[in-house]
């Protein structure tokens, strides 16, 4: 066997052993990490153990900013341990990490009472995604303009790379914008679900609530279906679906970049 297969497989090896309590307290160092003094091994790793748990949740902070406004930094920091422990990294680069994250706040128990909060979460993640999308020119209103009436039917869309859609039964988009940002929030008296399109068309991320049936229109159209089929489909869900206001409003948004026959 080469020595450089060798040493990847001990090094393999050893990171199977070292990795797992790195975020899981009740995981003791692993046996071959020695020290001089008795006991210190085991102190030196749960050292190391508490920065790479502080640095995720830190993480966790820089992507859900809007949620640990809702919930407090206490709480947040909390469930984000929580979250830790049950979902190690698995990419090297901190940007992807936590995109999971609402699917375990809907399992959190002590977030039960906030029924909101991992769609406003998705919101959140959808934003930084777009904010972090490839640049891309979006479609102008004269290019929808200049297509033949007996050809629009069959029109397909391309996406902005930065495009993404939230479904929510909640007010989410109102609850992400108003937490967005700093400053006073104002009382919500609102229980409409809300679906989100973010978008970014320029330099700044768009967060913005879609029009009854304008989710499963746009989700139609982002999958290459042709203009026709994604009304069909948006009417199936919501029978006074308004065409004109919904393309009117999503290439405002800058959701899409070009269309294709």
């Amino acid at each position: 066997m080469p020595a450089e297969t060798l040493t990847s497989g001990m090094h393999e090896a050893f990171e199977d052993r070292f990795v797992p309590g790195l975020t899981h307290p009740l995981i003791d160092a692993p046996t071959d990490i020695v020290s001089r003094v008795d006991g210190a091994a085991q102190r030196r790793y749960n050292v190391y153990r508490n920065n790479v748990t502080v640095s995720l949740i830190d993480a966790l902070v820089a992507i859900y900013p809007a949620i640990q406004r809702i919930t407090g930094e206490t709480f947040f920091r909390a469930m984000a341990r929580f979250y830790v422990r049950a979902s190690p990294p698995s990419s090297p680069l901190l940007f992807e990490y936590g995109r999971d994250f609402p699917e375990f706040i809907e399992r959190y128990a002590y977030a039960r009472e906030m029924p909101w909060l991992a769609d406003t979460a998705r919101v959140e993640r959808a934003w930084l995604d777009a904010y972090h999308a490839a640049d891309s020119s979006p479609l102008s209103f004269d290019r929808l303009a200049a297509v033949d009436a007996a050809e629009l039917d069959g029109v397909r869309f391309v996406a902005h790379p930065a495009t993404r859609i939230v479904r929510s039964r909640y007010p989410a988009v109102a609850i992400f914008v108003m937490n967005k940002q700093e400053g006073p929030v104002s009382p919500l008296c609102s229980s409409d679900q809300e679906d989100a399109l973010i978008t970014r068309p320029d330099g700044e991320v768009i967060v913005s609530r879609l029009a009854p049936g304008g989710a499963a229109f746009l989700s139609a159209m982002v999958t290459g279906q042709p203009l026709a089929h994604a009304v069909q489909i948006a009417a199936r869900e919501y029978a006074d679906f308004d065409l004109a206001q919904n393309m009117a409003a999503m290439i405002s948004a800058g959701a899409f970049t070009d269309i294709h026959f």
